[in-house]
């Protein structure tokens, strides 16, 4: 059975309706964790693979692993990406629909 995704009205478009405190505060971390440019590219990173090891983004970025995985930890939290154990490290993937919701929400 197919599912149906229901769209949110874009919240910062002129005319748009008042959001409800929990999908305000949904938004915000999304758009607080993207407030960083280190940030941004792991999401950038992340986007144009299916799952990245923390060990490639510490190469990617020249950043020490706690960095990376602090970092990892906002985007985590925000909802933007998941992550899974693999032996010793984790891997990484992006949460599309957490990101096209932070995008739908500009949009008029």
């Amino acid at each position: 059975m197919k599912q149906l995704t229901v769209l949110e009205s874009p919240c910062c478009a002129p005319g748009a309706p008042p959001l409800e405190t929990e999908a305000a505060e949904r938004l915000a971390r999304g758009f607080k964790a993207l407030a960083d440019p280190t940030r941004v590219a792991i999401v950038n990173r992340l986007a144009g693979a299916e799952e990245v090891c923390v060990c490639e983004l510490v190469e990617d970025f020249e950043l020490s692993q706690p960095t990376i995985s602090h970092h990892l930890k906002i985007l985590r939290e925000s909802g933007l990406v998941d992550s899974r154990p693999r032996g010793t490290w984790a891997y990484y993937r992006l949460v599309p629909e957490a990101v096209e919701r932070l995008a739908r929400s500009l949009v008029a």
